[in-house]
């Protein structure tokens, strides 16, 4: 019988995988500069977050709030000014086959079998707190016509379910912005400690705040983790995907193995792709390995 934290962990690198190059690829960046928006600026933001525009930019920087909220509501005043979220997330569509087959064309020719299981599975998860996967769900139009189109957005889903379950665990710590990135290196180990908070807007204030309640927690001391703050930090990704396991299992193990077989063989390629166009640290996410067994 699967141990499904464990096999939760795997499918959930190879979701990111799937899904993370497609904000940090110049093609798509490109095309949203063609909907209008002058350099394409704050694509990641508006086309990630366009399925929830219409709810404000609080409403939005609360829901993903280890991101700067200013930098949110900058990208997507852009895009309301110069476009449009059906617009944006049209022009996403478009762009994914192309992504996929620049790293391999076997990713999109396996992928279309796994389009109704997954959804599926999209359709029985609860959207209890979250709130990104459910405006991800609930757009109407799952492309049907593409079925490696609509995996990739069955999967995509999975994607927010997780990363919104992640946020509602590091709010119900207590965790401020700024802390979630800071601590986020436990996983990575970047050189640079305070890259990742700081690549998700937090200035030296904010930054400064956030090691001062890391270190009256207990997790960190003159600027470094502690044990204490590994261990939480720890076993934070662990409860993610120990609730996360019921996703793939609702999936089956046989699928969800079959999956991770046609992702894992190209996860260099993901990451290489990333690493062109944005940089080594990019994506962390992607970048943390789970265990194998």
């Amino acid at each position: 019988m699967a141990d499904w934290s464990v096999l939760a962990q795997r499918a959930s690198r190879a979701c990111h995988d799937l899904v993370g190059w497609i904000y940090f690829d110049p093609a798509p960046a490109a095309a949203y500069a063609e909907l209008g928006v002058p350099n394409g600026a704050g694509y990641y933001a508006a086309s990630r977050f366009a399925p929830l525009a219409g709810g404000g930019n609080d409403v939005i920087a609360a829901t993903a709030y280890s991101i700067n909220g200013e930098f949110l509501g900058m990208a997507l005043d852009l895009m309301r000014e110069h476009t449009d979220p059906d617009s944006v997330m049209a022009m996403r569509d478009a762009q994914v086959r192309r992504g996929l087959d620049a790293v391999s064309p076997e990713i999109a020719e396996g992928l279309g079998r796994f389009a109704e299981p997954v959804w599926a599975v999209v359709d029985q998860l609860h959207n209890g707190a979250r709130v990104l996967f459910a405006a991800h769900r609930d757009r109407a139009e799952r492309q049907a016509g593409d079925p490696a189109l609509s995996a990739w957005l069955a999967f995509n889903c999975l994607r927010e379910w997780r990363g919104d379950t992640h946020w509602a665990l590091v709010a119900a710590a207590d965790l401020n912005g700024a802390e979630v990135g800071l601590i986020h290196n436990v996983m990575v180990d970047y050189d640079e400690a305070e890259w990742i908070a700081r690549s998700r807007g937090s200035d030296d204030a904010a930054i400064s705040e956030g090691w001062a309640r890391l270190e009256r927690k207990g997790f960190a001391v003159d600027r470094a983790f502690t044990d204490a703050g590994r261990e939480f930090r720890t076993q934070l990704e662990l409860r993610t995907d120990e609730i996360s396991g019921q996703m793939w299992e609702a999936l089956g193990e046989d699928l969800t193995v079959a999956f991770c077989e046609l992702m894992e063989p190209h996860h260099d390629g993901f990451i290489a792709r990333i690493d062109e166009m944005a940089g080594p640290n990019w994506m962390p996410a992607a970048r943390h390995t789970p265990p194998t067994s």
